[in-house]
C-alpha cells in the first residue's frame, strides 16, 4: 500500500458515496511527474541549463541545419507567450548559446540560431537527458512503457481536444 492508496482509503471511509477510483492514477501521475521533473532538472543543471533553456536549445537542435528558427516558430513549438520567449532567448544570448539576427532571406523577420557553443552544449545535455529518462523508466518493461505511452497519448489528445489546443 503506497501513499496514494492510503489517501484513497481515507476518502472511501470519509465519503463512501464518492467513486474516488480516478484519484489513484491522477495522484500517482502527479507524484511521478514531480519526481521525474526534479531528476530532469538536476540533469539540466549539470549542464548549467534550466528546463526552459534546454527546451529552446533542443528545439533549435532538432530543427536541423542551419539550427535557426524565428521566435514565432519557437513559440509555436513550445506553446508559450512572446514575452516568455523573448526572456528565454535573451538569457541564452547572454550565455553565448544562441544569436538573434535579421533573417538573410527576409529582413522583416528575426532568426534565433545556435552558436557553436550552444550546439555542443545541447548535444551533451540531450544525451544526458535521454540517459536520465531511460533511468526513470527502468522499472518498466518495454511492453509496459509502450502501454503507458499509448494511454498517455489518449489522455493528452482528449485534454488538448477539450482545451482547444
Amino acid at each position: 500500500m503506497d501513499a496514494v492508496d492510503q489517501i484513497l482509503e481515507q476518502w472511501r471511509q470519509a465519503r463512501p458515496d464518492l467513486d474516488v477510483s480516478a484519484m489513484g492514477p491522477i495522484g500517482r501521475l502527479s507524484r511521478v511527474f514531480h519526481h521525474h521533473a526534479r531528476r530532469m532538472n538536476e540533469t539540466f543543471a549539470r549542464h548549467d541549463l534550466n528546463a526552459a533553456g534546454f527546451d529552446v536549445l533542443a528545439t533549435l537542435r532538432r530543427s536541423g541545419p542551419p539550427y535557426a528558427l524565428s521566435p514565432g516558430e519557437l513559440m509555436a513549438s513550445m506553446m508559450i507567450t512572446s514575452g516568455t520567449m523573448t526572456n528565454r532567448i535573451d538569457q541564452l544570448i547572454k550565455q553565448g548559446l544562441v544569436t538573434r539576427a535579421k533573417d538573410p532571406g527576409d529582413a522583416r523577420r528575426a532568426v534565433v540560431k545556435l552558436t557553436t557553443t550552444g550546439f555542443d552544449l545541447i548535444d551533451q545535455a540531450v544525451a544526458a537527458h535521454v540517459k536520465t529518462q531511460n533511468e526513470l523508466l527502468a522499472a518498466l518493461s518495454d511492453q509496459e512503457i509502450a502501454a503507458l505511452d499509448d494511454g498517455l497519448r489518449k489522455l493528452m489528445a482528449a485534454g488538448e481536444r477539450d482545451s482547444g489546443h
